[in-house]
């Protein structure tokens, strides 16, 4: 015979049971929680980085030279005066841009391709490995100046160790590496990939050891070859990052300022001053602060249209699909 609760006995189990999952269960967190742990993240976006771009879009309206106590308002005239061929600000605004263009064509190429060679190189077993690793890395942690003044001095014409040693092997040992063209840009660009090339390939060797190597042993077992392997393995395993290292090398390579001040002064000519060196020569040592503030700004807005067109190529093609079947 089973025994049976009475029904008062019953109601009250389930009402202690009841209590005892209430107590059990986590506290539900107040609405302003979330928000109290995003205010530090939150107050310090909005003094250095929301404040200080509105107040750059807000002097841009202006003439604002820092040295007078008045600024008087000129709406769009600073950005009419980049714009128009017959303003003196716009010959030398685009012709940074230019140098920007071409600084950046020219270094985000070997930025991509040879950290990945790299990271390939390191990710491979050999005795040494973690010795290489730090030896391609190690020129990142220093700072610009010192990689500019440190080359600045290796590349002289007359005293520099590498017109020295080109000439020891038999080749021109007088190429003005830092005041004639091609020759400056060719130091920019080397000199930046030495430098920074072991950010990018620290980033790809995180990801190339995130991709399963039972994928390399099946295509090694259908037959594939290293390039075969590469393609149909490596490159959509590097895809969630690609796209990452692609816009902060694009973004950081048209920011360049540092190498071209210290190393070649803009010149020869003015043929080497980027956009960067042009906004902040235009500012500080010309005090127009409204023209600066607007250069930057038409600068940012050109990163941010080749930021959204780079998005919109590596956006997975599965999902374009299924966007265009879901519109039909």
């Amino acid at each position: 015979m089973t025994a049976t609760l009475p029904t008062d006995a019953l109601a009250t189990a389930r009402a202690s049971a009841r209590g005892a999952r209430r107590r059990r269960s986590p506290i539900d967190p107040a609405p302003a929680t979330p928000w109290l742990f995003l205010a530090p993240f939150l107050l310090l976006f909005g003094t250095f980085v929301l404040l200080p771009a509105a107040l750059g879009v807000w002097i841009s309206l202006h003439d604002w030279d820092y040295t007078f106590p008045n600024h008087p308002f000129v709406g769009l005239e600073n950005y009419q005066a980049l714009i128009d061929p017959s303003s003196t600000a716009s010959g030398p605004f685009w012709e940074s841009m230019r140098a920007t263009g071409i600084f950046t064509l020219a270094s985000v190429p070997l930025l991509l391709v040879i950290p990945l060679l790299v990271a390939m190189m390191m990710k491979a077993r050999f005795p040494g490995r973690n010795f290489l690793r730090a030896v391609y890395f190690a020129p990142f942690v220093l700072g610009v100046a010192v990689v500019s003044v440190l080359w600045r001095y290796l590349l002289d014409t007359n005293i520099g160790l590498v017109n020295h040693y080109l000439g020891l092997v038999g080749l021109p040992d007088a190429t003005a590496w830092l005041t004639s063209l091609p020759w400056a840009w060719v130091a920019l660009v080397g000199v930046t990939v030495w430098w920074t090339l072991g950010f990018n390939a620290v980033i790809y060797l995180a990801a190339l050891q995130d991709i399963p190597a039972e994928l390399y042993e099946a295509a090694h077992v259908d037959g594939a070859s290293a390039w075969q392997r590469f393609w149909a393995v490596t490159f959509p395993g590097l895809k969630p990052v690609l796209m990452f290292v692609v816009v902060n090398t694009l973004i950081l390579s048209a920011n360049m300022f540092g190498q071209s001040y210290l190393m070649t002064e803009g010149g020869p000519g003015r043929s080497t001053r980027t956009a960067i060196y042009l906004i902040a020569d235009t500012g500080l040592s010309s005090f127009q602060m409204g023209s600066a503030a607007a250069m930057s700004y038409i600068l940012t807005v050109c990163l941010m249209i080749l930021s959204a067109a780079i998005f919109w190529l590596f956006r997975d093609r599965d999902a374009r699909r299924t966007g265009k079947k879901v519109r039909r």
